[in-house]
């Protein structure tokens, strides 16, 4: 059985009587790349900060490779848990120039192989010609990926990233995500970075947890956490999304006002109720990409607001209810504010959950 290089068993982390992590556990694997995404103060960096060995836990327990770094009563300093760390404001030193800051934690190395190693991560992250040039002299971006050399040039078991593209315009952001995540793939290294931008997550990670007051709410693959969310939390949370009124069928099948929707009726989505029964009142979440433009179709829908998005547009519809739902449509077709247009339901699976109290 292969161990895990990273786990989190139920680990607990207070300021005071403020507990900001509340039985958070996760399990990560050699090589993988993990995220920690959700709202500020949901508690996402303190968790980093207990992993790095900057926090401490008052229960629960961390482990490195099957080997405990962190409990109650116990914690092994940061230095000595091969974990790297990229900051959020990068922390460059601005006195020295970029191939002393790649260089700066291989101390313990000879003049030659500290060099090579030098070499070798500027080349990986594209700045081979500006080992001599200073922090002040490089974009937000090229000073980013010298944070990221750093904090591999000691080849840690872990590498943690604490928003590190935040200070980053959009499209950089994007860019910069891609190619990070293209080099801790082709390093073989194992991360974890935090977030609140879920395009961020989604372009990283192999695996992301929603957090939300201190807790894990689902730890899954963005595909998961978008098409089968575990609560109303994280379908609240992740992507754009409506909820409509259903009504079960049938163990397979809920009716809401755009026609039939087939799939696994979730258990429980009732409190109280063990399995799914006919005339069961639910709300059933619909993505944008779930209604299709169709000139053909009887069911007509008015538009109340459109947002061009360059390829494609995000309407949003009135139904005859009243209620409302969006819809992703191509850009060229253009239609107006008020515009009644038709649409129908293409839904492959249900999400639905217990009405909503509010």
């Amino acid at each position: 059985m292969t161990i895990p290089l990273l786990q989190l068993k139920n680990i607990r982390h207070a300021y005071g009587e403020q507990v900001v992590v509340h039985d958070l556990s996760f399990v990560l694997e050699k090589g993988s790349i993990g995220c920690l995404l959700g709202l500020s103060g949901c508690g996402k960096t303190t968790a980093l900060r207990c992993i790095a060995g900057f926090e401490s836990i008052s229960s629960g327990e961390i482990l490195l490779n099957g080997i405990c770094v962190s409990s109650a009563d116990f914690c092994v300093p940061p230095e000595k848990r091969r974990v790297g760390m990229v900051f959020q404001d990068y922390a460059l030193f601005p006195h020295l120039n970029v191939a002393a800051n790649v260089g700066f934690g291989l101390h313990r190395l000879s003049r030659l192989d500290r060099d090579r190693r030098v070499e070798e991560l500027l080349h990986v992250i594209h700045l081979t010609d500006a080992g001599h040039k200073y922090p002040h002299e490089l974009s937000g971006g090229q000073q980013q990926r010298v944070a990221l050399a750093r904090a591999l040039a000691p080849r840690p078991e872990l590498l943690l990233l604490d928003e590190p593209f935040s200070n980053l315009d959009v499209s950089l952001r994007e860019q910069l995500s891609m190619e990070v995540r293209e080099i801790l793939k082709n390093q073989g290294i194992t991360s974890i970075l935090v977030t609140h931008d879920q395009t961020e997550a989604f372009a990283m990670a192999d695996v992301i947890g929603v957090m939300h007051e201190g807790e894990i709410q689902q730890w899954d693959t963005a595909f998961n956490l978008y098409h089968c969310p575990a609560n109303r939390f994280v379908a609240d949370f992740i992507g754009q999304g409506v909820f409509l009124p259903g009504k079960v069928i049938n163990s397979q099948q809920v009716e809401i006002e755009l026609g039939v929707l087939n799939g696994r009726i979730p258990r429980q989505c009732h409190k109280g109720c063990d399995q799914c029964d006919q005339d069961c009142m639910v709300e059933v979440l619909l993505r944008p990409d779930d209604i299709v433009h169709d000139d053909a179709s009887p069911l007509l829908a008015t538009i109340i607001h459109k947002a061009f998005r360059g390829a494609e547009i995000l309407y949003t519809l009135c139904l005859a209810s009243g209620a409302k739902v969006l819809a992703l449509v191509p850009s060229h077709h253009n239609h107006l504010i008020g515009e009644k247009i038709g649409i129908r339901l293409e839904a492959d699976h249900v999400v639905a959950f217990a009405p909503s109290k509010e």
